[in-house]
C-alpha cells in the first residue's frame, strides 16, 4: 500500500517516484519506443524543404557573384571571353555538375541493361 492519499487504495502500487500506476496492457520495454507521429512526411513537405534549401543556396551563390565582380579573361581552345570571376567560377561548377550527371546517367543505363538481360535469362 502507498501512503499517498491521492492514489486510490484499490489500484496496485506504482513504481517508486511516479504518481501513476503501471499500465496493465503495456509490454516490457514499450515505454522506450517513440510514439508514432500523427503527421506523416509527405511529398509536399519534401518539396517545401527542397525549395527552402534551393533558395538558401541561390542566395549564397548570388552573394558570391556580387562580391566577385572583377573581370577576368577566360581562354579556351582559341576562344576568349571576359567574365566576372564569380560568374566564371559558377559556370565552371555548373559544367562540372553537368558532366557528373552525364557520367552517372550512362552508368545507370548500363546497370539497367545488365539487370534486364539478367532478368530475361532466368527461367520461371
Amino acid at each position: 500500500m502507498t501512503t499517498d492519499p491521492s492514489v486510490p487504495s484499490d489500484l496496485p502500487p506504482s513504481a517508486p517516484g511516479k504518481g501513476l500506476p503501471p499500465d496493465p496492457v503495456a509490454t516490457p520495454g514499450e515505454h522506450l519506443t517513440k510514439p508514432e507521429s500523427a503527421v506523416k512526411f509527405t511529398r509536399a513537405a519534401a518539396l517545401w524543404s527542397a525549395l527552402i534549401t534551393g533558395f538558401v543556396i541561390l542566395i549564397v551563390l548570388l552573394v558570391f557573384i556580387m562580391q566577385n565582380t572583377n573581370s577576368t579573361t577566360i581562354n579556351f581552345f582559341g576562344w576568349e571571353w571576359n567574365l566576372p570571376v564569380g560568374v566564371a567560377i559558377l559556370l565552371a561548377a555548373v559544367c562540372g555538375g553537368l558532366l557528373t550527371v552525364a557520367v552517372g546517367t550512362a552508368r545507370i543505363v548500363q546497370l539497367r541493361r545488365a539487370a534486364k538481360k539478367n532478368l530475361k535469362s532466368q527461367p520461371f
